[in-house]
């Protein structure tokens, strides 16, 4: 999708800081961190939202969180909260289906 910013960073067109990469999902650190640790996944392909996922493209969901469980654990994280915002008045900020994960902070619930 040519004006979606992760599509854009997914194709090397906006500069990230790569955490991650593999033929499905992409990696990168938050530009505007809530915790001291807080990366994004994403899947390579443009799917808007968790109110997206249908049985073609739910392969990839379940990918994504292996390699959240994979990152985690590389970079010693004990406790991490994973966190996916899915239209306006809950924060999705970016139509593209996304996954934060946030650790180094006590997590206070509920959340916002």
């Amino acid at each position: 999708m040519s004006d979606c910013l992760f599509c854009s960073i997914v194709a090397g067109q906006v500069p990230s800081n790569k955490l991650y990469e593999d033929a499905l999902c992409y990696a990168f650190y938050d530009i505007a961190p809530q915790a001291p640790t807080h990366f994004l996944v994403i899947p390579k392909a443009h799917i808007s939202s968790v109110s997206a996922v249908n049985s073609e493209n739910e392969a990839v969901v379940g990918h994504i969180f292996s390699v959240i469980a994979q990152l985690a654990g590389q970079l010693g994280l004990e406790s991490y909260r994973v966190v996916s915002n899915i239209g306006e008045q809950a924060g999705q900020s970016v139509l593209h289906l996304h996954f934060h994960v946030l650790s180094g902070r006590d997590m206070t619930w509920p959340p916002g």
